[in-house]
């Protein structure tokens, strides 16, 4: 009994075993052949002789069932995963790729050492499957719409202290641009913003959840009601003065770009600041320039319109006046007011019931009336009052009413009545 030999070939190559077939039997000439196959006549003429000495045998792939000529020995694969053992154990496979590239000179794919990690039984970096939720379309242009929101994390893994991260992402592009702050409130947002807007312009629109920072939780008067007027957050009044519009997110998967960027960062952020000592909020904020730099570059979509909505820039002075905070204050008589726990006399003579004092973000401070700044200092006590001319009360003496007085007129006929009344 003859031992028949199966060839295994791909669908591409049965078809060349077809299109060869009729070539020879004179079916189909050589630039025929090739045009049907995508070939030159060359090549063609190539798998002819081919078939002559090995049939159609000489059509599959030469390589099949052979080692790769670009595959990985043994002895980088062993490096590769003792290395992940050691440095990059809680790693994902993407992430360790590149730090393999980068920081060893081993150059492999994620899916590869994706491979080798699920073969060794490492499981810990696969994907939960998450319910199918309907994704919003991206806004069109750049600087149409911008997702705001902070993240508290421990970002220095006990290193440092804990500490807040805000982020600013671009709807249409996922540009991003972040800083770390110690706390997240009115000031580290009006920082941000404000080198946001230095960088890149001012945007139409700003998308943040309801935080306190973001939204007043003082609730409107009946009068504010009535008016259709809500109560704004010191943040809110800025973005207001700059024409920003602040759009409130009922819900963290309303502004999911922004989440799952803090979700990214609290991957790769903080295990590329692990590598690099990075244990400050300067030293943080200075990795993240240039994280930033590299991180848009490889992860920024191209919007489907090129205008850029950004308005232009604000001067220095037109910006500090809107990004501060602003509290109204009484003036008092002696031309003095109160806040923060301390006493401010101001210089010039005013009518005026109250002033408005402005706190910038770099820790100023200054008292304006209608527009124009005062002059004024801090006292640590209200002046004393000038002393007021005494008046001298000279006592009155006694006035005796003239015989013929009218007012002693009108009681004589009273007290006539009154004896003549008693004699009876």
């Amino acid at each position: 009994m003859v031992r028949e030999d199966r060839v295994i070939m791909s669908v591409k190559e049965l078809r060349r075993v077809h299109v060869i077939r009729q070539t020879r039997e004179r079916k189909l000439t050589q630039v025929e052949a090739a045009t049907l196959l995508g070939l030159t006549p060359r090549h063609i003429r190539r798998l002819l002789a081919r078939v002559e000495q090995a049939g159609d045998q000489g059509l599959a792939h030469r390589g099949r069932g052979k080692p790769s000529n670009r595959r990985i020995s043994e002895r980088v694969k062993t490096k590769a995963l003792k290395l992940y053992e050691n440095q990059y154990g809680d790693f994902g496979p993407t992430l360790a790729a590149e730090q393999l590239a980068k920081r060893h000179g081993i150059t492999l794919s994620d899916e590869t050492l994706r491979g080798w990690l699920l073969a060794k039984g490492t499981t810990h970096f696969q994907r939960r499957k998450r319910p199918h939720r309907a994704w919003r379309e991206r806004r069109a242009h750049v600087g149409e719409l911008i997702q705001l929101d902070g993240s508290h994390h421990d970002w220095f893994e006990g290193r440092g202290p804990r500490c807040v991260l805000m982020a600013y992402i671009d709807d249409a592009s996922s540009r991003v641009y972040a800083r770390f702050y110690a706390y997240e409130g009115t000031i580290p947002a009006m920082d941000s913003f404000t080198r946001y807007v230095r960088q890149y312009g001012v945007p139409l629109a700003l998308y943040a959840d309801k935080h306190t920072t973001y939204q007043s939780p003082v609730p409107p008067t009946v009068d504010e009601q009535l008016a259709g007027v809500t109560p704004t957050s010191q943040f809110g009044r800025a973005l207001g003065e700059l024409g920003v519009e602040l759009i409130p997110a009922h819900s963290p998967q309303a502004k999911g770009r922004v989440e799952r960027l803090f979700k990214t960062f609290q991957d790769r952020v903080i295990k590329e600041m692990r590598l690099a000592d990075v244990s400050t909020l300067e030293a943080a904020n200075q990795f993240l320039k240039g994280y930033l730099s590299i991180y848009n570059q490889r992860f920024t979509v191209q919007p489907t319109q090129v205008a850029d909505l950004h308005r232009p820039r604000p001067t220095s002075r037109d910006l500090d006046r809107s990004l501060c905070i602003k509290t109204t204050r009484c003036l008092r008589k002696d031309f003095t007011i109160a806040h923060q726990g301390g006493l401010y006399q101001i210089h010039e003579t005013i009518r005026a019931p109250r002033v408005l004092v402005e706190e910038p973000v770099d820790g100023t401070m200054r008292i304006t009336h209608q527009g124009r700044a005062l002059d004024f200092h801090a006292i640590t006590s209200r002046p004393m009052k000038a002393a007021e001319a005494k008046t001298v009360h000279r006592p009155r003496r006694p006035v005796t009413p003239r015989p013929d007085h009218p007012w002693r007129k009108r009681l004589r006929p009273e007290r006539t009545r009154h004896a003549a009344a008693a004699g009876t």
